[in-house]
């Protein structure tokens, strides 16, 4: 029988926010709900047809996917994979199945991203993390806050997610200013933003947060330079990828109480290791990737993969990412 693995099921949803019976008639499924190492997957994954992904939690370069001999398709979230080898899946002639995002599903589902942005926001200025831990060992308020009626947001991309976020600032009375690379002042001030040089965001901002997408040209754009520019009692908010942000730069940054605080979703390596310094300092808030993690992103996504895995069983037409894999 088919065999499909569903990875990184981290909060064990995977099989309650779908209806998989489609594939369970014709397939075992097995869901692992904690993160494998490259070497762990190859030997756990070893026997399965089918690897349902979620994101970029788990990595498949040419190295693991070489070692899974079974492999014929896969399902990504998203048109394409950072941490996944495309080309090597091609050459094995495994199928990469990505979402129909134009689905009414997918539409009702995308706010949970800019609505983690701003509680981690709001989490961070009034050290919530930090109280709570006292809190949970017995202890009562060591800090004070600041609120953000009054202060200036400076938003690193103006794209839907920094869009959204505006939108919350206005509402809490906030000036907002932006900047990204391909951002005019025509596209800001349509949104009733502010569009200032990099420099100007980084001197001028009490709270930054960054709404851009990796790629080549935002990897380490924030970096020690950046920070430097900013103010004392100036805050960092990332809730979109951990390698647009130095991340040793941060930590000697919040170290040196350079800068006030962070509150971070995303990191360079995830999970993020248990020895991370990152999770000593008592300026920073930190969440385990939770920006996309909701039931109803989540339910999308699965039933967007049931839908993907049934049709290629009955051997009907998939969306794919990499049609050159057909050719194998």
């Amino acid at each position: 029988m088919t065999k499909v693995a569903i990875l990184d099921d981290y909060a064990s949803v995977a099989l309650e926010l779908a209806d998989w019976s489609a594939v369970r008639t014709r397939a075992d499924i097995t869901v692992f709900d904690r993160h494998l190492s490259e070497d762990e997957a190859a030997e756990a994954l070893q026997p399965f047809d089918v690897v349902c992904t979620l994101r970029e939690r788990m990595a498949f370069p040419r190295t693991l996917i070489e070692r899974l001999p079974n492999l014929k398709l896969m399902t990504i979230v998203g048109m394409s994979l950072t941490n996944l080898d495309m080309a090597a899946a091609s050459e094995r002639g495994i199928l990469v199945a990505h979402p129909n995002f134009a689905t009414p599903r997918f539409a009702a589902a995308g706010n949970g991203t800019p609505e983690l942005a701003w509680g981690l926001m709001m989490a961070t200025v009034r050290n919530l993390g930090e109280e709570h831990r006292r809190m949970r060992e017995g202890g009562w308020q060591t800090t004070a806050g600041v609120t953000l009626s009054g202060k200036t947001l400076g938003l690193l991309g103006l794209g839907r997610l920094g869009k959204r976020i505006n939108e919350y600032a206005k509402v809490f009375g906030m000036e907002v200013i932006a900047w990204s690379q391909n951002l005019t002042d025509e596209a800001a001030a349509a949104v009733g933003v502010r569009r200032v040089e990099k420099e100007t965001l980084f001197r001028e901002s009490d709270v930054i947060s960054i709404g851009l997408v990796l790629s080549e040209r935002t990897r380490g754009l924030v970096a020690a330079p950046e920070l430097a520019l900013m103010k004392p009692g100036a805050y960092l908010i990332n809730i979109s990828r951990g390698p647009i942000v130095d991340e040793a730069a941060l930590v000697a940054a919040l170290r040196a109480g350079r800068i006030a605080g962070a509150g971070l979703d995303v990191y360079d390596v995830e999970p993020l290791p248990s020895d991370h310094a990152l999770r000593c300092l008592p300026n920073v808030t930190l969440s385990p990737h939770l920006g996309y993690v909701t039931r109803e992103l989540l339910g999308a996504v699965y039933s967007d993969i049931v839908e993907s895995v049934t049709a290629w069983l009955d051997r009907e037409p998939v969306r794919i990412a990499n049609p050159e894999a057909l050719q194998r």
